[in-house]
């Protein structure tokens, strides 16, 4: 009775993750995959998740890591991309993307020194994602930018993430809504401002109590489960519903990821 029980509830999850289209970022699991690959992928599975953003193999060849997520039914859909790469080697990213078979490329930082981010610094990121970005749209691939915090900073009358977005010709955005709270932006606000520019999410909670910044830093500890922090979780899946974003990625940092990503699913199971 009690792995029927267990085997129903995974199965629950995995239908209301499949209805929400949730996934998992992989770095959530970084430490987990450090001690054993095969297990990690195969905890993800039982999660009843399928959708994964990643990118790397783990110190495996491409082959053997490729045959695991078969053997877990987990499709990359999305890869992480370096800055640099996507200004000076383009051809690295397509390959890694096609590699993998997924339709999205996402970059979720911009080099720059120390706290110093600007209009020239905003300005250069947009020109490099716009150029790749056009390239990536050839190859059937689209070029989705994750901001960390920084770029919402004060800019004319908006932010500089305002500038990103009103100047994105080719390429759009991955909101991680943790990080736009952080940086003192309404996540459901930018969703509906910005509603042809948002085509993934990383969904992410924030502790109560805890004061944001725009710095694009903060201590990875102060990611909660889903639905019991600052950021109006609710708000932004019933947005992205209506949006017809296809894929909302878990993004949990924290050191209670094992425990925390099935209430989170859980959360999420619940919303209408």
């Amino acid at each position: 009775m009690k792995k029927l029980l267990t085997f129903l509830a995974i199965t629950c999850m995995a239908v209301a993750a499949n209805a929400q289209e949730v996934g998992l970022q992989l770095y959530s699991l970084r430490n987990q995959f450090k001690e054993d690959v095969p297990r990690t992928l195969k905890l993800i599975n039982s999660w009843g998740i399928s959708k994964i953003e990643g990118g790397g193999t783990y110190g495996m060849s491409l082959e053997a890591f490729q045959d695991l997520l078969r053997e877990n039914n987990l499709d990359v859909v999305s890869v992480g991309s370096d800055f640099n790469d996507l200004e000076k080697n383009l051809s690295k990213v397509i390959k890694n993307a096609k590699d993998f078979g997924a339709t999205y490329v996402m970059c979720a930082w911009v080099p720059h020194d120390g706290n110093n981010w600007g209009l020239e610094e905003t300005k250069h990121a947009t020109d490099v994602f716009n150029s790749a970005g056009k390239r990536l749209k050839e190859e059937g691939l689209t070029l989705a930018y994750h901001a960390h915090g920084y770029e919402f900073r004060p800019y004319e009358e908006g932010t500089f993430f305002d500038y990103m977005a009103k100047n994105a010709t080719d390429f759009t955005f991955e909101l991680d809504v943790y990080w736009a709270k952080h940086g003192g932006a309404d996540p459901v606000a930018l969703m509906k401002k910005y509603p042809g520019k948002m085509t993934l999410l990383h969904l992410k909670d924030m502790e109560h109590g805890v004061k944001g910044n725009n710095t694009g830093h903060e201590d990875v500890e102060t990611n909660v489960v889903l639905g019991t922090g600052q950021v109006d979780i609710a708000g932004v899946v019933a947005e992205a519903k209506k949006l017809g974003l296809e894929y909302m990625f878990i993004e949990d940092e924290s050191s209670r990821v094992v425990e925390q990503v099935p209430e989170s699913l859980e959360y999420l199971k619940s919303l209408k």
